[in-house]
Formats: C-alpha cells, sequence, structure tokens
C-alpha cells in the first residue's frame, strides 16, 4: 500500500509548525503535555533601552498566550557570563509572577551577551519531552559573535521576530536528531 505524500508531509508540518511559532495557536489551555521553556535574555549594557518592551512581551506573549500550569521554565541572564535567574514549575501565579520578576530585575552591563554559553547550557540540560527556548537579544554584536561561534550550530533550526531594537528568537535546541528521522521516515517510506 502506498502512502500519499500528503498524509506524511501532514503530521511533520504540525510538528515542524508548533516547534517554530505554532505552540500558541494550540493554546495553553488545550494542551495537556507540560512543555520546557527556555528563555534567555540579553544581559548587555544594550538591554537598557529596550527592558520595559521585553518585560511587557514576556508577560503578554509567553506568559498569558504560551505557559501552563505545569510548565517548566527557566531563565537565563547572558550578560559577560549566562547565568540562570530563575527555574521552576508553573503552579499558580507566583511562578509566573517569578519569571517577570526575574526579567524585571536584569541588571545590564557590560557590551557583550553570553549567549554560547546559556545555549550550550539548555541544550545539555534538556529533558525528555517538548522544549520550546525564547533567546531576546537586544545587541546585534553579541547575536552576531554566537551566529560566527562554536554554538551557531544551535541556532540552526530557528526563527527570528523582529521588534524595534530588539529580537526574539524560537531555537530549535536538539532538533538535529529529530529532523534526521523524520527526513528519513519521509523519504524512506
Amino acid at each position: 500500500m502506498k502512502t500519499s505524500i500528503s498524509g506524511r508531509f501532514i503530521p511533520g508540518l504540525i510538528v515542524i509548525t508548533f516547534f517554530f511559532g505554532g505552540a500558541p495557536l494550540l493554546g495553553a489551555d488545550t494542551r495537556n503535555t507540560p512543555i520546557n521553556i527556555n528563555l534567555i535574555v540579553d544581559g548587555s549594557e544594550a538591554l537598557s533601552g529596550v527592558k520595559n518592551e521585553i518585560t511587557a512581551w514576556v508577560n503578554q506573549t509567553l506568559i498569558s498566550q504560551i505557559l501552563a500550569e505545569g510548565d517548566r521554565v527557566t531563565v537565563w541572564s547572558a550578560g559577560s557570563a549566562a547565568q540562570v535567574i530563575f527555574s521552576g514549575r508553573i503552579e499558580g501565579q507566583s511562578g509566573r509572577d517569578g519569571i517577570i520578576n526575574s526579567v524585571r530585575d536584569i541588571s545590564a552591563s557590560g557590551d557583550s551577551a553570553d549567549f554560547s554559553g546559556a545555549l550550550r547550557e539548555a541544550a545539555s540540560a534538556q529533558g525528555s519531552g517538548l522544549s520550546y527556548t525564547l533567546l531576546v537579544s537586544a545587541s546585534p554584536a553579541s547575536l552576531s559573535s554566537v551566529l560566527s561561534g562554536p554554538q551557531a550550530g544551535l541556532m540552526r533550526f530557528s526563527r527570528v521576530e523582529e521588534f524595534s531594537g530588539w529580537r526574539v528568537l524560537v531555537v530549535g535546541l536538539n532538533l538535529d536528531a529529530r529532523v534526521r528521522r523524520a527526513a528519513t521516515a519521509f523519504l524512506g517510506s
């Protein structure tokens, strides 16, 4: 029995859509499986001018549209060295408040943002289940350093959303093996 192209293509498209921005379309209230979210925020001096906008975006988009009870969130400050500033499971309003407060409390300083370190550690810490990584960059120089450095491969599967003075990258960490399996299944069956 021969499977049609659309029969193999549609399920793969659904998975890819979820990883690259379709999660909000599913609605946080309609999913049963908790997800792991890494939020990596630029901690360089460039953050100073757009910090309020970024905090508002985190509240309106991540907290209001994506997160659901039981999701696990890790917030990174990518300053001169990457560090975890919040980690916890969303259980009521206190978890959501912890995320907002951690972003609001990032002290912006220095000329660089250690996105490479945060991405490397986030990729190595991923467990089972779905993961969603959001990298918030206010510094084009810091972003270009990760794109030309050893962690550039981690950015292979990503999508960029531009704002005035800053951008959000949805990064598909550790998707290489999944993409290869899906491509093999698609081409081999």
